[in-house]
């Protein structure tokens, strides 16, 4: 529960620029890990689901920073 709650507030300190650039950054690295599980399984398939997880939140806090502009 620490790690999510750490997560959102460095999110806090983000401005729109950086949170998009970590958004295209980590749908990248999902895609990959997506690939790597089709191929051969991952060791903890449940990264995938918390990979997703964050980008939501990510894409949340852009839409609150920008809602604020």
């Amino acid at each position: 529960m620490s790690k999510r709650i750490d997560f959102v507030n460095s999110l806090k300190d983000l401005n729109e620029g950086d949170l998009k650039a970590r958004i295209q950054e980590d749908e990248l690295r999902l895609k990959k890990l997506e690939f790597a599980h089709a191929i051969s399984p991952l060791e903890n398939p449940m990264s995938i689901r918390s990979l997703r997880k964050d980008i939501a939140r990510l894409k949340t806090a852009l839409a609150q920073k920008t809602a604020k502009a």
